[in-house]
């Protein structure tokens, strides 16, 4: 197996407004409004929006409604676009439990929350490169 990360599908109850949200950010998707599930080109990875209940049913676990535990995170290039990209969320519908900040580990971030609870970490990283096509590295060059 390549050690990458193909695919990430996000478990939503109300696929419209998800999208509705998930587009408000920018994102753009070809999906037609009566699919039953929504794709996202995110970099060189893709994200998906899909029924919660037809997920956990596809993927053969026990939904108990709460979080999963899994945070995503977006990559930025400063701590100014970190504060962009939190009040760009906010103007959306997310929640922002924690507000842009420098970190324990000499970063800077936030998280918002998506409309049905999923936590994103917003998260400029020094010691990390982000390539002009949002692939990051692990070191900085």
């Amino acid at each position: 197996m390549d050690q990458r990360l193909s695919l990430v599908t996000i478990g939503v109850r109300d696929l419209a407004r998800s999208r509705r949200f998930y587009e408000a950010l920018g994102w753009k998707s070809g999906a037609a409004p009566a699919d039953d599930v929504v794709f996202f080109q995110a970099g060189c990875m893709i994200v998906a929006l899909w029924g919660r209940e037809q997920l956990a049913e596809d993927s053969a676990v026990e939904d108990r409604g709460g979080w999963g535990g899994i945070t995503l995170a977006y990559n930025a290039r400063s701590p100014a676009e970190v504060d962009s990209v939190l009040a760009e969320a906010e103007s959306a519908g997310a929640t922002i439990p924690r507000r842009g900040a420098e970190t324990f580990w000499g970063g800077y971030s936030g998280v918002f929350i998506d409309p049905d609870g999923h936590p994103w970490e917003v998260a400029h990283n020094p010691h990390w490169t982000l390539e002009d096509d949002g692939a990051v590295r692990l070191t900085a060059e």
